[in-house]
């Protein structure tokens, strides 16, 4: 799948710059291990689950980062859709609205435009990533106990970037002829968050009640909701 989606995505376009896992690291060999069975056709539900006698809390932190990097590629290359004019709402179609929280600017709920919310979540993600007391990458430094809470608040609002961009800029993928890639890197996602039970199934409703008014959603994402 990564390289399907360099072939179709513009590289040069990602949101934010690509985060890397320094060779000869953990979690380097964990992300080839995760890479060598997503390209050997694996059925996405077996590639998801933990290896036998991993750390959870690698195998999570080494997902989030590449699904960072991955859904980075596809706003970023698509981004020229999303804009002040076309979207001065972040939203899910009708139904459901974003705001913006955070512990320095926007201290209280803050409706933004959903491109401005995108440059917020990046910058608050990346920032994350990099804090070496959240996502630790020296061996023997271990994991906060909060670790897999902070996962799961990157991971829900990172599933809002799918939502904005398979309700209202689908048409936009399907153009660039991405929307197989889009699928399986959304399906892989959803796939990943249900086995380790990381987002609310709450925040999952947008795509699982407004895929009547979104005619080109595909069946597997709709297959992968059902089950």
């Amino acid at each position: 799948m990564a390289l399907c989606l360099k072939q179709v995505f513009n590289k040069d376009k990602t949101f934010r710059p690509r985060k890397k896992f320094e060779p000869g690291t953990q979690r380097f060999e964990l992300y080839k291990k995760a890479q060598a069975s997503l390209k050997s056709g694996v059925d996405l539900k077996a590639v998801v689950q933990l290896p036998p006698g991993e750390n959870i809390n690698d195998w999570i932190a080494v997902h989030l980062v590449d699904f960072f990097n991955r859904i980075n590629l596809i706003y970023g290359t698509m981004s020229e859709f999303c804009t002040e004019k076309s979207c001065p709402i972040m939203s899910g179609g009708l139904k459901y609205e974003y705001r913006w929280q955070d512990d320095y600017k926007f201290r209280k709920p803050t409706k933004l435009s959903a491109p401005q919310y995108m440059c917020m979540l990046m910058d608050w993600i990346e920032t994350l990533i990099n804090n070496e007391e959240i996502f630790p990458t020296r061996i023997g430094v271990p994991f906060p106990k909060n670790f897999q809470q902070v996962c799961t608040k990157i991971l829900t609002r990172l599933f809002r970037v799918f939502v904005h961009v398979y309700i209202h800029h689908f048409d936009s993928i399907i153009s660039m002829g991405a929307e197989a890639h889009v699928n399986t890197c959304y399906k892989h996602f959803y796939y990943f968050i249900s086995e380790f039970s990381l987002v609310d199934q709450r925040e999952l409703e947008p795509l699982m009640k407004e895929w009547v008014a979104v005619s080109h959603l595909s069946n597997c994402i709709l297959d992968g909701h059902k089950r």
